[in-house]
């Protein structure tokens, strides 16, 4: 049993877009504890955890199966969404949520494309959330049956090399739904958004303040995940990203913004600036703006705390020049080759940090200016540059599109 209980828990592990699951159910539904467990007849494990509020889970932990709730759902094969504890006639006494101390709750059945029973999809939060609309429950219902669809193709591809064509069809099936996903979640979001702005206006407490600029930082790291997501569904399946490029005489000001928003978000981070970027530079200023804070934060996270990030651009005759560098440890070869593939993390680096698509989105905005981008490492520091050359660039492009 427990040979099979650690099968499937690599099988899960294996799965790539599985952080990326687990970090759109949360942004959904606003979960801070979502899982996928593997649910037996006596058993409940773990195989894959989102964490915000120090549940104390990970991989490979177990519970007690008769004190969950997802034992329910493996019997009956049905959800159970809970919104509010306290207020539901059926589970406001029952003894789950008060072994674990939460107030909303999710969890839907993983069935196999066999028909066999793997375990659920689940999340809950020790505050109340409105999970039992329509379209939560719906989403929810496919990231269920997408990762029993990634489950499927894992054990395919271990007996036969054919299973390579239908984990590419599930891939194309995967973006079609990101994109479509995305796309839906844009108007929920502008509208928190808009109602948090106007909120602000009002009298309120400084507790109700602090509550209101949560939701606020919440909602706009959540556009941030989704513009990330619609970015990298334009490079996959649109032939790269749009731009709009114009003569652009202004874009020191653009490169400016960026910094001074980033030294605000990590104030205990040193940033040296040199950029002396003059004339017009054919460009989509707010793709280039997008290039450099994606650069930015990456050499923020990962960068050695104690050695200043060095920010560079030039820009003269039309050819701009600009590159991020941090301290650290080098970077080996056989990572750098990586470093540029969507939901690719190097190991160790949590889910939290965001979906792995920061560096992709990076180059495919180089590669539709028809710039180019390079990494350098070693000697304590690692740079990343980026270079655009006015007279090369419209080959380069052309090229791109090919």
């Amino acid at each position: 049993m427990q040979t099979e209980i650690a099968a499937d828990i690599a099988a899960i592990e294996a799965i790539s877009s599985v952080p990326t699951i687990l970090e759109a159910v949360a942004a959904i539904t606003g979960l801070r504890f979502v899982c996928i467990a593997r649910v037996g007849a006596d058993t409940w494990t773990t195989c894959a955890v989102l964490d915000r509020i120090g549940f104390g889970l990970k991989a490979g932990d177990g519970l007690d199966v008769a004190t969950t709730l997802c034992e329910q759902v493996r019997d009956t094969g049905c959800p159970v969404i809970i919104d509010n504890v306290s207020e539901d006639a059926r589970y406001r006494d029952h003894h789950t949520p008060r072994i674990y101390g939460f107030q909303s709750y999710i969890s839907l059945p993983i069935v196999r494309p066999d028909g066999s029973y793997f375990g659920t999809l689940c999340g809950l939060d020790p505050l109340p959330a409105d999970l039992s609309n329509t379209a939560t429950v719906s989403s929810m219902g496919l990231f269920a049956k997408l990762i029993s669809k990634h489950l499927d193709s894992e054990l395919k591809l271990t007996e036969s090399q054919s299973a390579l064509l239908y984990e590419r069809d599930t891939s194309e099936l995967r973006e079609q739904f990101i994109a479509v996903l995305g796309h839906d979640l844009r108007t929920p979001l502008s509208s928190i958004l808009l109602g948090a702005e106007l909120l602000k206006r009002e009298p309120l407490s400084a507790q109700a303040m602090g509550v209101l600029e949560r939701m606020r930082r919440s909602a706009l790291r959540m556009s941030a995940l989704v513009n990330d997501v619609m970015d990298f569904t334009r490079g996959r399946m649109g032939g790269g990203i749009a731009l709009g490029l114009h003569d652009e005489a202004g874009l020191q000001h653009w490169l400016d913004q960026v910094v001074a928003e980033l030294r605000g978000a990590y104030p205990e981070h040193r940033i040296e600036v040199d950029i002396d970027v003059a004339g017009k530079v054919y460009c989509d200023p707010g793709r280039i703006q997008q290039l450099l804070s994606n650069l930015l934060k990456n050499a923020l996270v990962h960068g050695a705390r104690d050695t200043p990030v060095l920010v560079r651009a030039f820009a003269r005759g039309g050819d701009l020049d600009m590159s991020v560098t941090n301290g650290g440890p080098a970077i080996a070869p056989a990572t750098i080759e990586q470093l540029f593939k969507p939901f690719w993390r190097a190991a160790g680096h949590a889910a939290s940090e965001g979906l792995g698509l920061g560096l992709f989105i990076v180059s495919e905005i180089a590669r539709s200016h028809g710039g180019t981008l390079e990494v350098t490492s070693g000697d304590g520091a690692t740079r990343f540059t980026f270079c655009l050359r006015a007279g090369e660039s419209a080959e380069r492009r052309r090229a791109a599109r090919a």
